[in-house]
């Protein structure tokens, strides 16, 4: 889980510094909203090609951490 936290970045220059997926505009709580949605990985994947399995699964550990 660890190693997956890693691609979470806080930047105050990016998205007014919430958790982002890797230095991208693409916020946590964004991510989470989908899934939450009822988008699979693949179809979150497949409409935002930038992103990686890994990098929902990440979104996920940084929410469970955070909770």
């Amino acid at each position: 889980m660890d190693n997956l936290l890693e691609r979470i970045t806080i930047d105050p220059n990016i998205c007014h510094g919430k958790a982002c997926i890797r230095h991208m505009r693409w916020p946590v709580e964004v991510i989470i909203d989908m899934i939450a949605a009822g988008m699979s990985f693949d179809e979150i994947i497949k409409d935002h090609s930038e992103l990686e399995k890994n990098d929902i699964l990440a979104a996920l550990a940084f929410m469970m951490k955070s909770a």
